[in-house]
């Protein structure tokens, strides 16, 4: 595809990435399991390469360049770095635009790991970090130091789903000659663009919908020209890689995220209206909806959402909420989302603030909203709110 400035990102998911005449017509690019990659002279083993040009199979074949070719179209980064993990991911974007003495601000509502890694790694590297309220908008320029290089965002909020602004915070970080990153996750590439909301880096947990299908682990981080050499240099240094099995089935994974997608947005409205009507349900995290308190700003910056969501209980005890979660058909209990399945999952958000307050009259219940019939998915959910009351009697 030669022109894809014109192209809806559909159509970028379909034909981005693929050369078929120069895989013997095969409309997929196959798998190039490599280590070792021969050259054809010493002249041309001592010849410096390039980002694309094989030397050795870490740095990536045909399989690789493919997702992130895909990634980067459909995002609008200038490329892509493919990770063996989503936390591998997240600690190559910070690594590459920290060093020791830097300051990084993050927001409250990350991904409990990438806490972690800021609190560990990059405290055990000299760079301290400061976290903020997701809320505070163009007001995090009161936060800044003299030494702030970074701002992390996430948006939605892991567990909570609470909205930043990306745009103003992006705003004030360029303002301050800082990067700003975000977790684009719950986005995908297909639903927001970080880059087109002043971003500079992109980070995914590709394990989940790029992939789709719970069965491959793999992270990205996509840049913008600004960030290329640091990313790809780290990414180096790093030696961070994913193996071309998970890699192709990644690729697999971004050809259907679109008709995926968008099943999974119309089964969690009609999961997030039905549950709004509970009596039992305090109120419901899933800013696609417009009863959300993030509503407005998902409008404004995003195309779509996806099918992970949470809500709050009025109340439940441990013994009620066994009950309710573990006679649950349709809903398995596990870690990750983003595959064709349904998962449920209790959560704490509160023990990972430090900005902000976690204020609930119950439970968190986060559940991702699987390609299941929407019926058969509200009628388990039901059964399990009819054991939930028996068992708090």
């Amino acid at each position: 595809m030669k022109d894809k400035s014109n192209k809806h990102p559909e159509t970028l998911l379909t034909h981005s990435g693929r050369d078929p005449q120069a895989h013997f017509g095969a409309v997929n690019t196959p798998i190039f399991r490599a280590s070792t990659i021969l050259q054809a002279s010493m002249a041309e083993y001592k010849r410096p390469k390039g980002p694309r040009e094989q030397r050795y199979g870490r740095r990536g074949t045909p399989t690789t360049f493919t997702l992130e070719d895909v990634i980067a179209d459909v995002e609008g980064g200038a490329g892509c770095v493919i990770a063996s993990s989503g936390l591998n991911a997240i600690a190559l974007a910070l690594l590459s635009q920290t060093k020791a003495g830097d300051h990084v601000l993050m927001a409250d509502c990350v991904y409990g790991p990438a806490r972690n890694f800021a609190n560990k790694i990059l405290a055990r590297f000299g760079v301290t970090t400061t976290f903020f309220d997701p809320a505070i908008g163009a007001d995090i320029d009161g936060m800044f130091q003299d030494n702030t290089t970074v701002v992390y965002m996430e948006a939605p909020g892991s567990q909570t789903f609470e909205m930043c602004d990306v745009p103003a915070i992006a705003a004030v970080a360029r303002k301050r000659g800082a990067i700003s990153m975000t977790d684009n996750t719950w986005g995908t590439p297909l639903f927001f663009s970080p880059f087109a909301h002043g971003c500079d880096i992109s980070i995914h947990a590709a394990t989940k919908y790029i992939v789709g299908h719970s069965d491959a682990m793999l992270g990205a981080v996509t840049y913008n020209e600004a960030t290329e050499e640091s990313v790809r240099d780290m990414a180096g240094t790093l030696g961070v890689f994913a193996g071309p099995d998970d890699v192709y089935l990644g690729t697999r994974g971004m050809r259907t995220l679109a008709v995926r997608l968008r099943q999974h947005q119309e089964s969690a409205l009609a999961m997030a209206d039905w549950l709004w009507n509970r009596p039992e349900v305090d109120r419901v995290l899933y800013p696609p909806h417009p009863k959300d308190a993030g509503h407005a700003l998902w409008k404004r910056d995003f195309t779509g959402g996806c099918g992970l969501m949470g809500f709050v209980l009025k109340e439940a005890t441990d013994t009620g909420l066994a009950a309710m979660l573990d006679g649950l058909e349709l809903y398995g209990m596990g870690a990750s989302w983003g595959g064709f399945e349904s998962l449920i999952l209790p959560a704490d958000p509160g023990a990972n603030r430090t900005a902000t307050t976690w204020n609930a009259p119950g439970p968190l219940i986060r559940i991702h909203i699987g390609l299941e019939h929407i019926d058969d998915l509200i009628a388990d959910m039901d059964a399990g709110f009819t054991r939930l009351a028996r068992a708090s009697n």
